[in-house]
């Protein structure tokens, strides 16, 4: 029942709000009663998002930010706790993508994704946590989650993925990092991370919100980086598992209180494989070990 559920009518903080998982986490908080902070970068996909969610009944507070700048993180953390008070639900959840070999991602492109990807949660983290500490301390029937979006290459390092990979494995150390100072201090808080494997989202298209002093940029891709661009884009519209799937595993570990939220659990044999080759102390395997056709393939797009 969606009563029973611990997030029921409680407050909701939202990043990437505006599309994928982040807007069906929103239609999910809004089905509980929940009050919601939908954060975004892009305007008017966030105007349109939040419209949607006020017509489901629930009470939003729609901000447009940057979630790589600190300032703007705090102040919506701020506007949070005049508007709401401390957020029950956190969902670090705005990222975006870049493929290519590691050694031609721009310094450019390392800001970009290390500041969106990795600080986002970061600045969430920090201007969230602690208020939620303080409600926990306050109410012991208070409880509060904090989700960060990772991916499966937060567990992984697919080739032609560079900058993201590191990106994502910096999310997942976090996540597990934040998990585990926050069962120092308090059983009020848990955190989470999701690992989404190939979902159909908007984020094979985020070079749609590079900042304006990379729009150059953006027109000088390689070939490496082209290639990543149409494999991303094949792999995620070709995604079985929907969004709303996977909004619904993050809302069912929150009551779970599970920590790692997987939207493909069969993918976790290749993270098998990775472990035992750290603890055997093996070359890093092939990841097209079970289909060559695909290294072959990736192996001529860069070659010829």
């Amino acid at each position: 029942m969606i009563s029973q559920h611990p997030l029921a009518g409680g407050v909701a903080v939202i990043t990437g709000a505006a599309s994928g998982f982040g807007l069906e986490a929103s239609r999910l908080a809004a089905s509980l009663g929940m009050r919601i902070v939908m954060a975004d970068v892009q305007a008017d996909a966030l105007e349109r998002a939040a419209a949607e969610i006020r017509g489901l009944g629930a009470e939003v507070l729609p901000f447009r930010l940057d979630i790589a700048k600190a300032d703007e993180v705090e102040a919506m953390a701020a506007a949070t706790l005049a508007r709401f008070g401390a957020p029950n639900f956190v969902f670090n959840n705005a990222g975006v993508g870049a493929g290519g070999l590691i050694w031609e991602h721009s310094a450019k492109d390392w800001e970009w994704v290390i500041g969106v990807n990795v600080m986002g949660v970061a600045h969430g983290v920090r201007c969230f946590v602690p208020a939620m500490l303080a409600a926990a301390q306050a109410d012991p029937a208070w409880r509060g989650h904090v989700v960060n979006t990772a991916s499966m290459a937060g567990l992984l390092n697919a080739p032609n993925m560079g900058v993201y990979n590191v990106s994502k494995h910096a999310v997942v150390a976090l996540s597990e990092t934040l998990y585990q100072d926050l069962s120092l201090v308090t059983e009020q808080v848990h955190a989470h991370v999701l690992c989404p494997f190939f979902v159909p989202t908007g984020i094979s298209q985020s070079h749609r919100n590079r900042p304006p002093g990379m729009q150059a940029e953006a027109a000088q891709v390689t070939r490496s980086q082209r290639v990543a661009q149409a494999m991303s884009d094949k792999a995620v519209g070709s995604g079985k598992v929907s969004a709303a799937d996977v909004a619904a595993k993050v809302f069912d570990a929150m009551a779970q209180r599970q920590f790692y939220v997987y939207s493909h659990p069969k993918a976790l044999a290749t993270v098998q494989t990775r472990l035992e080759d750290i603890v055997l102390i093996r070359n890093p395997s092939d990841p097209f070990a079970g289909k060559p056709e695909l290294r072959e393939q990736l192996r001529q797009a860069l070659r010829n």
